[in-house]
C-alpha cells in the first residue's frame, strides 16, 4: 500500500465529512462492546468556539487511534469495498481510511460505540490471515482478502463462528460507504449533482411525471 493512499485529513475536511456522512449512514448494530479493552476517546471534542486562524492537524483535537498495522488493514479493506474502477477512484485514495480513524477517535457516544467495533475487527482480519494465511491481512494478495471477507459480508449467511466478524464488517463498511459517498468523487459515482444553479427551470422530465401518474400544468 503506497503512503499516498493513507494521507491524513484536513481539520476543515474532517468537519465536512463528519456532517454529511452521519446523514449518509444508517445505523448498525455493534459487537465488540465498549470495555473490551479498546480505550475510550480522550479529545474534548470540537467545542463551540475554535480558533479559526490556527492551522489544525491530525490528532490536534484527539489522539487518533489506528496503529500502522490497522492503517494498512483499513486501507486495503476500503480499496475492497470502493476499488478504482470506471465509476470512480479507490476509497484509500480518497481519505476514506483517515476519515474512519477520525470517526472512530471522536469523544461521542456513536463514535465512541463504534471504536471498538472497528478496532477489533481490524484486529481480527490480521490474526484470521495470520491463521490461513501466515500474513498480516494488508500484505495478502486479492484473492486471499476475497476469501476471508467472503466469509463475513453478509451477516444473514455467515456461519456462527463469523457472526462477530461479520457485523464489524457491516458496520465497517456503512462507515467507508458514508466516507466515499460523502467526497465529490463519490457523488459523481451516484449520479448526485446537489445544488447546481440553473439559469432556467424546464420542471421535472417527462419520465418522472409519468411514474408519479401527474402532468405539468404549469408553462
Amino acid at each position: 500500500m503506497q503512503e499516498t493512499s493513507l494521507h491524513r485529513l484536513s481539520r476543515r475536511d474532517v468537519f465536512k465529512w463528519f456532517a454529511a456522512a452521519a446523514v449518509a449512514m444508517s445505523a448498525e448494530e455493534g459487537v465488540f462492546a465498549v470495555g473490551s479493552g479498546v480505550p475510550n476517546p480522550a479529545g474534548r471534542g470540537y467545542g463551540t468556539d475554535p480558533d479559526l486562524t490556527r492551522d489544525y492537524k491530525p490528532g490536534d483535537i484527539w489522539p487518533l487511534t489506528f496503529d500502522a498495522p490497522q492503517r494498512a488493514a483499513a486501507a486495503v479493506l476500503c480499496d475492497l469495498i470502493f476499488p478504482e474502477d470506471h465509476l470512480g477512484p479507490s476509497a484509500s485514495s480518497l481519505g476514506v481510511p483517515a476519515f474512519i480513524d477520525e470517526w472512530i477517535s471522536a469523544p461521542y457516544p456513536v463514535q465512541s460505540a463504534d471504536r471498538p467495533v472497528v478496532v477489533e475487527g481490524l484486529v481480527w482480519l490480521d490474526a484470521e490471515a495470520g491463521r490461513r494465511f501466515k500474513r498480516g491481512f494488508a500484505a495478502l494478495d486479492e484473492d486471499q482478502r476475497r476469501a476471508i471477507c467472503d466469509d463475513i459480508c453478509d451477516l444473514a449467511k455467515a456461519s456462527p463462528e463469523h457472526k462477530k466478524a461479520a457485523r464489524f464488517f457491516s458496520k465497517f463498511r456503512s462507515l467507508c460507504a458514508g466516507g466515499y459517498f460523502s467526497t465529490p468523487p463519490g457523488w459523481k459515482a451516484i449520479g448526485y449533482v446537489g445544488n447546481t444553479p440553473s439559469a432556467t427551470f424546464d420542471g421535472p422530465p417527462p419520465e418522472a411525471l409519468k411514474k408519479v401518474g401527474v402532468e405539468q400544468t404549469v408553462g
